[in-house]
């Protein structure tokens, strides 16, 4: 009981935190929506706002859902019988508040969401924003980085990295600050407030990484094959770490091997360009189709064969050895020491340093 009234406390303290602990996530980009419903849940209420025009989704007035539509002139929603064209709309709870609603892409995917959504237009597409509480993205992150039965210890490291990311690598997009696809960090719905992923995330609230007493944007990665690597053996830039190598015994008795076909021409691009072509290829055919840089190359006839170990860029947190090492009774602290060395952690406040003033790191992703 005791630890229940601690999650739901920690749950209103973020609903009634600052806006300088929010953070913008872009959602649905891969489906390049042109149509998306907002519907609310029972003992919930959402407010839309189209212009000048305001209308209230609450299950007890059975008024549960509407529909946005993208039209050659902007915006179009449909609340019941009633539309209403606008350029943008936004949705919240009665007074401003975080609320639950959820998002649906018609006939493709539906997700709950904690917070207050934003739809525009851009590229010819719906172009639906989340604004949500700092410490609801990292446990939404938890939750959708982790496998089942992850220990709590490694469940902790993996929020301190997390919210490390958000704190100090904004404006990864334009118009939002980060999407929900592993190009930034991998989110989904919100956990349930006593899932692991939250209890973690309570448990670590504030807490980020720093390097020479400034905090980083933390990259992590599936498997590291047995090695973590430094951000110079990818050819990618670091300017505020830069990713000492370190052991992990776990990866190194229980190696992830993979084997992919690729022509001579992605091969070349691979050997000249390294991360950076893994990356645009991967964006290209998919985010496994090159599942790391750690691989040997063998012709094969027209094209070559990569034989390979590990999953992701292999820098940071190796998330199979935290696992690990977290079985084998070690604490976050410990994780956090081990795969990111002469580093401390941090309690972030942004009452006393502006959120999103820390300069990001130009990596692609955290994880992959």
């Amino acid at each position: 009981m005791r630890t229940r009234i601690a999650v739901v406390s920690f749950l209103l303290l973020a609903a009634q935190s600052s806006r300088a602990q929010a953070v913008r996530i872009g959602v649905f980009g891969l489906f390049g929506p042109h149509q998306l419903t907002v519907s609310v849940f029972a003992g919930t209420a959402t407010v839309l706002h189209a212009g000048r025009d305001s209308f209230v989704l609450e299950a007890s007035s059975g008024r549960r859902a509407a529909d946005i539509r993208l039209t050659p002139d902007g915006l179009l929603l449909q609340v019941g019988t009633q539309e209403v064209s606008a350029t943008a709309i936004h949705a919240g709870g009665r007074s401003g508040e975080a609320t639950d609603f959820a998002l649906s892409v018609p006939g493709k995917i539906s997700r709950h969401y904690r917070g207050a959504l934003d739809v525009t237009v851009a590229s010819g597409n719906l172009l639906p924003v989340v604004t949500m509480d700092l410490e609801t993205a990292v446990a939404s992150v938890v939750q959708a980085e982790s496998l089942p039965g992850t220990p709590i210890e490694a469940l902790k490291a993996q929020a301190v990295a997390a919210r490390s990311y958000f704190a100090a690598a904004a404006s990864r997009h334009r118009a939002f600050d980060f999407c929900d696809t592993t190009h930034c960090q991998y989110l989904r719905e919100p956990p349930a407030p006593e899932s692991p992923a939250t209890l973690a995330t309570v448990a670590t609230r504030g807490l980020v990484l720093a390097y020479q007493g400034e905090p980083f944007a933390a990259m992590y990665t599936r498997s590291c094959g047995g090695r973590t690597r430094t951000a110079a053996e990818l050819g990618v830039s670091s300017d505020r770490y830069p990713y000492f190598p370190v052991t992990c015994d776990y990866c190194r008795r229980h190696t992830w091997c993979w084997r992919r076909r690729i022509s001579a021409a992605e091969a070349n691009k691979l050997r000249t360009q390294g991360e950076t072509a893994r990356l645009e290829i991967d964006r290209r055919l998919g985010w496994d189709a090159i599942p790391s840089c750690s691989f040997v190359a063998h012709a094969a006839g027209q094209d070559v064969v990569l034989e390979g170990t590990g999953q992701g860029h292999g820098l940071g947190l190796c998330q199979l050895g935290a696992r690990a090492m977290a079985e084998a009774g070690a604490g976050f602290r410990e994780i956090l020491n081990h795969f990111y060395p002469n580093t401390g952690v941090l309690r972030f406040s942004a009452s006393q340093v502006p959120f999103r003033a820390f300069a990001r790191e130009r990596f692609e992703n955290p994880r992959n």
